[in-house]
């Protein structure tokens, strides 16, 4: 990560546990950080910050500052709902958040997949702020040799519409890779201007790295050259490998 970033987590299962890493990273740097989300996520969850402050609530914006300023880091939420999870906040005002001078980084998930390894978005997905300076697409390794069904791919009707494959079909590295590079495909409704990563996750649970290691090579040499890097690793294990695009 560069010295201020505003980071939009997408894709599928692992968003929040990579968000929480990297801002638990920074924050051990001396970086103030704020985590947030432009969807929803768990309470819980987002309680595994120093903090969370509701944008509802009265006074918010002092209690961040304070909280930034005592903790390094705080969670910012809408609003708590009654299913037990926090209402995000809106891309507009994550660009007011990364504009504060305190604010050195926001890390938000931006993106939903009920819990699958993988995702296609729909029309309306991802929801990515205009100011992300970077956004990283996650996939759970688990996911290759998989056949393409609800099981594995959240909206697997709309994956196979935008990578031409079809319902059942084995998700090898060459076929998998197609979702990164389509026009409807992982990064759809990315700025021009953001970076782009993905995060292969939970490389433990692979018995060999061979199919990882062809699913990166073919995530950086296809399409248009515009993903900067793959990093294939496990946040469980804190164990992380790095492929760059040549020139990147």
């Amino acid at each position: 990560m560069q010295a201020h970033e505003l980071v939009a987590i997408i894709g599928g299962g692992g968003k929040t546990t990579l968000m929480l890493a990297l801002a638990d990273d920074r924050r051990q740097a001396g970086c103030r950080v704020v985590t947030s989300t432009t969807t929803k996520v768990w309470h819980k969850e987002a309680r595994r910050a120093p903090g969370v402050i509701l944008t509802c609530s009265p006074g918010w914006q002092e209690a961040l500052r304070h909280g930034l300023q005592k903790r390094g880091g705080m969670f910012v939420g809408r609003a708590l709902l009654e299913s037990g999870k926090v209402a995000g906040i809106s891309p507009a005002m994550a660009g007011v958040l990364f504009r504060l001078p305190l604010v050195d980084h926001v890390i938000l998930e931006a993106d939903g997949a009920a819990g699958r390894p993988l995702k296609a978005p729909a029309a309306h997905e991802p929801v990515i702020p205009d100011s992300a300076t970077l956004v990283v697409a996650v996939t759970g390794l688990e996911v290759l040799g998989k056949e393409l069904n609800q099981e594995w791919v959240f909206r697997p009707e709309l994956f196979a519409a935008a990578t031409g494959l079809e319902p059942g079909d084995r998700l090898t590295p060459l076929r998998l890779a197609r979702i990164y590079h389509a026009p409807q495909g992982l990064f759809q409704g990315t700025p021009a201007e953001a970076r782009k990563v993905v995060f292969l996750n939970k490389l433990e649970t692979l018995a060999s790295m061979d199919e990882a290691h062809l699913l990166a090579r073919e995530i950086l040499q296809g399409g248009t050259g515009d993903i900067e890097r793959v990093v294939m690793g496990s946040i469980r294990d804190r164990r992380f490998h790095i492929f760059k695009r040549r020139g990147a």
